[in-house]
């Protein structure tokens, strides 16, 4: 099974890297959990390295099940001018 995910890249539309350069696991950082002293991303909002540029990764349904920290990661996104696109996970 396949589903659309965005992506949010640590990168400007101008082509700089945002800082700081742990914005990604902060803003995941917002619905982890913790066990045995461990920190488990959700997979609803998880952070990742695409092609050496650090990403967060946002399943759809984060708009459905938690609609304002949804809006707050697309809005801090459009704010900081950070690159969006949609990929087929499976």
């Amino acid at each position: 099974m396949t589903s659309k995910k965005i992506v949010i890249k640590g990168i400007t539309a101008n082509g700089k890297t945002f800082r700081p350069s742990d914005w990604a696991e902060r803003m995941c950082g917002n619905l982890c959990s913790f066990r045995n002293r461990r920190m488990y991303y959700s997979p609803l909002l998880r952070p990742a390295i695409v092609d050496g540029i650090k990403c967060v990764y946002v399943d759809p349904e984060l708009a459905t099940l938690h609609p304002s920290l949804f809006q707050e990661v697309v809005n801090f996104a459009a704010q900081n001018g950070l690159i969006q696109d949609e990929i087929e996970e499976s």
